[in-house]
Parts: structure tokens; sequence; C-alpha cells
């Protein structure tokens, strides 16, 4: 399965319901996002993830409706010491 960064970025207007949300989908989706407005930071309301899928509109529609539609969504990798190697080749 590949990975997908989840950036989701709200107002503070949309943070509550977007939560609420979240929530809503389960404990399990909530509880795989990070909150920088949670961290005390609220002018910058964005949650973001890495999540597991086997597409990105798969992983966009594990998301609540109105995250969905404004998620910005990144497939990733991870890099090795061996590959860092590779790559000077």
């Amino acid at each position: 399965m590949a990975r997908y960064l989840v950036q989701s970025q709200h107002t503070a207007e949309e943070c509550l319901k977007g939560l609420d949300d979240f929530l809503a989908t389960g404990p399990g989706l909530l509880a795989q996002f990070d909150f920088a407005c949670a961290a005390g930071d609220h002018m910058n309301h964005v949650a973001y993830a890495t999540l597991e899928g086997a597409s990105e509109s798969v992983v966009r529609q594990s998301l609540p409706a109105d995250v969905r539609t404004k998620a910005t969504i990144t497939e990733v990798g991870k890099v090795t010491p061996e590959m860092v190697k590779a790559f000077h080749q």
C-alpha cells in the first residue's frame, strides 16, 4: 500500500465542525491526525496525517465529506541509507 501525506486546512470558524466530522467517522481517523491548532497555534488551522491506501482517491474517500473536498493529498515514501548511497553513484 502507498503512503499519503494528508493536509487539511480549515478556518477558526470551521475548526469545531471539522473535529466533529472527524469524530463522526469513528475515533480511529481522528487519532491519526495531528492538529496545529490543538498545539496552541490558533493562526495555523491545519490537520496533518500520513495515511495508507491503495490510491489517493481511496484515502480521500476515507475523509469526512467537507475535509475531502479541500484536503491536499501527496504520495510520500521513505528513503533508506542505501538509497542515498546509490544516488551518489
